[in-house]
């Protein structure tokens, strides 16, 4: 008795797994259908109205910051035969000091 049991459980466990694998190829298989639909009808939607999709221009206008930025062009920063002149102030006791932690406010 102890050994069909047995071999019952195996085939269910066998079975309940190839439909959990079944499930999961399914949903998989869904996600990529609608990515591919919905990257066409941007395309079509693109096509139709003569302007580039948001993402591309969105991707586009990162590259040239990071282009920009890699060449060591920061914006707010001084080039490099400048001299800035800075007005030195003094700073009241109501700053941050490393005995005193800061405050949050509510």
């Amino acid at each position: 008795m102890n050994t069909v049991s047995d071999f019952l459980g195996r085939v269910l466990r066998g079975l309940v797994r190839l439909a959990l694998v079944l499930a999961a190829g399914v949903f998989v298989l869904s996600f990529l259908l609608a990515a591919v639909v919905v990257v066409l009808g941007m395309s079509l939607w693109s096509l139709i109205t003569g302007r580039k999709p948001a993402p591309v221009v969105m991707f586009t206008r990162m590259r040239e910051q990071s282009r920009r930025y890699a060449q060591g062009v920061w914006p707010g920063a001084a080039a490099s035969g400048d001299v800035l002149d800075v007005e030195a102030t003094e700073v009241q006791d109501g700053g941050a000091r490393p005995d005193r932690p800061l405050q949050r406010l509510p």
